[in-house]
């Protein structure tokens, strides 16, 4: 499968001006792409300010991830802030080229920034099946967990989409390889670059890792969409000589 990174500057809290940002790399794309991965809240940065940028499911991001998806003949996926029954979600929206949507809400809510505070969490893991792939598709905090994220779906590819700041950045590159190494799985860890309204600061380090831990790319704290293409059959001769999945603990997550 053949795989943009969007690693970009967010402009606080302003949806309108982060999608337009954004459709400039879009249309750079030409049509060999199957999925564009884009970060967390990508249309506002990580905000605790929900009232300010929330969308309903039918609004003008959702519609415009559609409408780019289906342009493009490619699966689209992000996070961002909507807003649905008095609550709001970090929720990651995977949309189909044919503009069908599949998502998932952030569970692990990051108590540092008080995210619990404004977000509701979610409860469901979500595995998408797509082009031959199972993808399990997370959110940024999520990666500190790794019960969560075992693969007990035998999925192919973990995504993580992110704004993961600079002072944890080891963090983050050391826990995107062990969730690749202990899942005998492809990861993708894509991550923001730049200052937020909070002066947090972002370096990117957004990264494709294989199934044995072995990095293919890294990004480093360039602005830019980077290509990659993963191979699942490579991976499922590695996954059948090591066998190591089939020795993984049982385990239930109490939600």
């Amino acid at each position: 499968m053949k795989i943009a990174i969007f690693q970009t500057k967010l402009v606080w809290e302003s949806p309108k001006k982060n999608r337009v940002l954004i459709q400039e790399y879009i249309d750079s794309c030409d049509d060999s792409y199957e999925l564009l991965i884009l970060p967390e809240m990508f249309t506002s940065g990580f905000t605790m300010n929900p009232e300010n940028v929330a969308e309903p499911m039918d609004g003008e991001t959702i519609q415009w991830m559609q409408f780019n998806a289906k342009n493009k003949n490619s699966a689209i996926t992000g996070s961002l802030v909507i807003a649905e029954n008095g609550n709001y979600f970090n929720r990651l929206v995977f949309v189909f080229p044919n503009g069908e949507i599949e998502y998932y809400d952030k569970r692990h809510l990051f108590t540092l920034a008080g995210e619990e505070k404004v977000y509701e969490k979610g409860t469901e893991k979500l595995i998408v099946e797509y082009k031959g792939w199972l993808i399990c598709p997370l959110v940024c905090y999520d990666l500190r967990f790794p019960v969560f994220s075992r693969n007990v779906e035998n999925y192919d590819l973990l995504i993580y989409v992110a704004n993961w700041p600079k002072q944890r950045i080891n963090a983050w590159n050391s826990l995107l390889k062990a969730r690749a190494i202990e899942n005998l799985s492809y990861v993708i860890g894509v991550n923001r670059i730049g200052l937020d309204a909070n002066d947090m600061e972002y370096v990117g380090s957004s990264q494709v890792n294989d199934y044995l831990g072995d990095e293919i790319i890294n990004c480093e704290d360039e602005q830019g969409i980077f290509i990659v293409e993963i191979n699942k059959e490579e991976m499922q001769k590695t996954r059948n000589k090591l066998n190591f999945l089939n020795d993984k603990d049982v385990f239930k997550i109490e939600l």
